[in-house]
This record gives C-alpha cells, structure tokens and sequence, in this order.
C-alpha cells in the first residue's frame, strides 16, 4: 500500500514545514430502529453500512471504525489509551481497564477484517507519557496486533510527539487517492478525521437515544472516537454547522450490529 505522507517519520519529531491549516449508551435493540434511518447495504454475506466520501465506498463498522475494502485498510480514531493512569496521576480514580479494553474491541476488528494496514487518527494516547505507562501485557497486546500489517499512527493534539516504544510509524497528515487522513477537522474535500467525537441524539417511540456516530457529507467524514473511556459532542453543536457549512450532513448512529443514518437535522440538540 502507498501512502503520500504529508509529515511523516519512523521515530522522532514528525517534519514540520508546509503544515497544513489545522481547526481545532444506551443499548440499541435491532427490532426496535427496523424500519429507522436507511436500510444497510449486504455485501460479502453480512450487512454492511458503506458511506461514498469523494467517490470512495467506506464501510463503517458499528463498532466505530472505517474500513476501505480495496485497499484492506481499517481506520480507527480518538483511542485516548492509558486516560484511566492519566487520570489516576491527578488524583481522579477510574478503573484502570481503559486499555485492555480499546485494544481487544480493536483486536475483535482485526480478526473481523484482516487488514493489511491500520491507521489510528491522533489522541491515540491521552497524553505524551501514555505510552510509558503501559502495563507489559497491554504492550504485548498492541504488538501483536501490528504483527504482518502496517500500523500508522497519525499524531493528534494529546498526542503531538512521536512515541519511540509503541511500533508503526508516525504521520500528520496522510494522503490515499481523494483522501486525506488526519486528525483535526479542516473541512477540506477528502479529509477523513478525528477529534470531535461525534454523538447524535434522537427521539424514537418516546425515547431519546445518544449514541456514538460518524458524522459525514459526500466528501468529509468525522469518526467516532474508539476508546473506551471517551465522551462525545453532539452533532448539533456549532462546530459541526461550522465545518460541514450547514446541518446538511448526516449521523451514521452506531447500534448493536448495524448502523443507523438520519439528517443531522433530525437530531436532537443538548
């Protein structure tokens, strides 16, 4: 697989010049949202849920991850590992699991799709010691999973520094075709991105239901974040309007085993 590496390095600080612009659950029941949203699209004898971006189809899991069937390259955002020991530094307790439990959602996907390259999209640890911190079957773990694949890190706003312990190698921004992968939202055309963790509110049957979602028009999309101790901004803040231009664009709700897509004017703010 090649890759256009905007700034890219094995290890060290990733280069600098010509930086592009940069801005900064309930449980879903499958019967009760049957005839919800829009209907999946089956492919390969499962139910798959494919977004066109700039003329690409992506499969989005309901797990919360991006997979590029024709170029095996499963795409993961917002990890934020080791934010339960982050946390615990500053006297905050959480139960220190956060990371076993990312890293085996992320294993789930890697037997589900084998991949022959994953991308984590940025805040891949909470912060710049998250990496020295892993326990030593956390970093086993992450090693096997890297094993016979590429594994690209891009570097997010938590995580701006490369790490030299965790493998794979380090990239701002990413090209692939029509699509840029990066971590922070710019707007532009192609850019697959991280950062703001979107989450949808809806009313169905007397019920508001939030859930995690990706949030995507015909050439943008902004993935779910993936870590197990993450919230969520709501698709109605202005942040969203700002980067797709208008609420025309829509939240592909993560249910059980499927996904659930309505206008983002459908949703519900707060």
């Amino acid at each position: 697989m090649t890759f256009s590496p905007v700034h890219s390095r094995e290890s060290g600080k990733p280069e600098r010049a010509g930086s592009p612009s940069q801005v900064g659950g309930s449980r879903l029941a499958h019967d009760e949202w049957r005839t919800s949203g829009k209907p999946d699209v089956r492919a390969r004898g499962r139910a798959e849920h494919v977004v066109a971006i700039c003329g690409i189809g992506l499969v989005t899991d309901p797990a919360g991850a991006l997979y590029w069937p024709d170029e095996g390259l499963l795409v993961v955002s917002d990890l934020h590992l080791e934010k339960g020991s982050s946390f615990a530094r500053r006297g905050v307790l959480l139960p220190p699991y956060d990371t076993a439990t990312t890293l085996a959602r992320l294993a789930r996907l890697i037997a589900t799709y084998a991949p022959r390259a994953v991308i984590a999209l940025g805040d891949n640890f909470h912060d710049g010691g998250g990496p020295a911190r892993l326990l030593d079957e956390d970093r086993a773990q992450l090693t096997a999973l890297q094993r016979g694949r590429d594994w690209i890190w891009i570097t997010g706003n938590h995580d701006p520094e490369p790490a030299d312990t965790i493998g794979g190698v380090f990239h701002e921004t990413l090209m692939r075709g029509p699509l840029t992968f990066r971590h922070l939202p710019t707007g532009a055309d192609g850019d697959i991105c991280g950062h703001l963790h979107p989450m949808a509110r809806i009313s169905h049957r007397g019920r508001v239901i939030s859930r995690a979602c990706f949030a995507a028009d015909a050439t943008r999309l902004v993935m779910p974040a993936f870590g197990a101790f993450t919230g969520g901004l709501n698709v109605r803040d202005a942040a969203f309007a700002d980067l797709f231009g208008t609420l025309a664009f829509t939240a592909h709700m993560l249910g059980e085993d499927r996904l659930y897509a309505f206008a983002a004017k459908r949703c519900l703010s707060g």
